[in-house]
């Protein structure tokens, strides 16, 4: 069988789906798509191996639909033009039923291949399905995200993952041959990343690899056999994982020199190079924040530069930003003041607003003491005014704690003169 494994099993039903229950189970939106016959266009947004393609594949099967498929890598404008082309001339165009077009990657696609779809999701000639592991909100243009529902798809969890191995074992022609004892999955399961394309076709590797027709699968046996075959940067693997988290911790840690070598690694990796952007604008305001306001600024500006100049020269401007976050001053103390604001609302749930800061847009409110005792900063010494803003509840709770750095200093001293006692720092 020249298939690998996750080919051979995939799923040919909703049925035999696993994972994504919240879209494709009894109360699921596409299980009810399915029921009444009426598929949208729509994007499958979610982390490789989760079931985007194969999802699709259902979908056309289930309504009985003619399925185009392109992948965004090798497809240009005339590819897309000539799929329309043939959908437009299906016998289907004249039932309630248009044909799928498939586009995997569809993120890769430029505003130009986008926008060569409009018209035909439009005009009812195709049902669009994309399948991006980016952010649509960021890689699909206005225009054609408004035409399509966008669904989010699940990691899969880990029994999800353990089941799908056990189904594997029992149902594949070639490894049912085979006497297979899942003794441990962990190795298996974290070498995957959770993705299940990577988790069947590892463990047809491993089984295959031993010649005894019993075989007992264990963490050591899968990390012996399998790190032997794993490439040095799996762009969608555990490598694109483990090579972001130390290209964020070595900003993090001010170490400009090993930010800029993982940040190599990545785009010698082929990595996205506005997952990397995106991933510096982040670490500005998660790690630097008002320490250097600045950076998030460099940061946002990085990213527009990325997505304007394109790759190879775009490297040059990632290191620039690199260095610069990596040898900025540091501190999380936004960040920390959002994460305990939101803790605080999670307990203490939907607290009245106080009087007097409430808009008073009608006579009504205005009698019932909306904005009463408010007072305007503006007309007071230096714009300020001590005035109690928060619910009673939590008065005098102090979220925003200003980090130990020159810029942040400034701001604590400046709080503390405007508030005296009342911002315990």
């Amino acid at each position: 069988m020249s298939q690998p494994l996750a080919e051979r099993i995939r799923p040919n039903s909703l049925e035999e789906y696993l994972s994504q229950q919240h879209l494709v189970g009894d109360k699921g939106a596409i299980a009810a798509q399915l029921s009444s016959g009426m598929i949208s266009s729509m994007i499958f947004w979610g982390p490789p191996g989760t079931g985007k393609t194969t999802l699709a594949n259902i979908l056309a099967k289930e309504s009985q639909r003619p399925f185009y498929t392109l992948s965004a890598i090798d497809s240009g404008v005339a590819a897309v033009r000539e799929v329309i082309q043939k959908a437009k001339q299906n016998d289907t165009l004249f039932s309630s039923k248009s044909p799928i077009l498939f586009i995997d990657e569809i993120h890769r696609f430029s505003k130009s291949q986008q926008d060569s779809l409009l018209g035909a999701v439009e005009k009812g000639w195709i049902t669009l399905i994309g399948a991006t592991t980016e952010n649509p909100s960021f890689e699909v243009i206005p225009a054609l995200l408004s035409r399509c529902q966008v669904f989010v798809l699940k990691p899969f969890s880990k029994e999800d993952l353990e089941n799908l191995l056990k189904r594997a074992i029992q149902k594949d022609e070639l490894l049912s041959q085979k006497k297979i004892t899942l003794q441990e999955t962990e190795a298996l399961i974290r070498l995957s990343g959770g993705d299940a394309r990577k988790l069947l076709n590892t463990l047809e590797l491993v089984v295959l690899s031993e010649t005894s027709e019993s075989v007992k699968v264990t963490n050591e046996m899968v990390m012996q056999k399998a790190q032997k075959n794993t490439v040095l940067y799996d762009k969608t693997g555990e490598q694109h994982y483990d090579i972001i988290s130390a290209f964020i911790k070595s900003i993090r840690g001010s170490d400009p020199n090993a930010a800029v070598y993982w940040l190599a690694r990545m785009i010698e990796g082929g990595e996205d190079l506005k997952f990397i952007a995106r991933r510096l604008i982040i670490a500005a305001s998660e790690d630097i924040g008002l320490a250097n306001p600045t950076a998030l600024v460099f940061a946002n500006a990085t990213f527009q530069a990325v997505n304007t100049i394109g790759y190879p020269e775009a490297s040059i401007i990632l290191s620039e930003c690199t260095v610069y976050l990596a040898s900025s001053p540091k501190s999380n103390a936004t960040y920390k003041a959002i994460k305990e604001a939101q803790q605080t609302v999670r307990k203490t749930g939907d607290l009245s607003v106080p009087l007097s800061i409430r808009n008073a847009p009608t006579k009504l409110m205005k009698e019932l003491g909306y904005g009463a005792a408010y007072q305007y900063a503006h007309d007071f010494k230096g714009n300020f005014v001590p005035h109690e803003f928060l619910p009673k509840e939590i008065s005098g709770t102090t979220f925003y704690k200003p980090g130990a750095n020159v810029k942040e200093n400034s701001l604590k001293n400046h709080l503390k003169q405007l508030w005296k006692d009342k911002y315990n720092f």
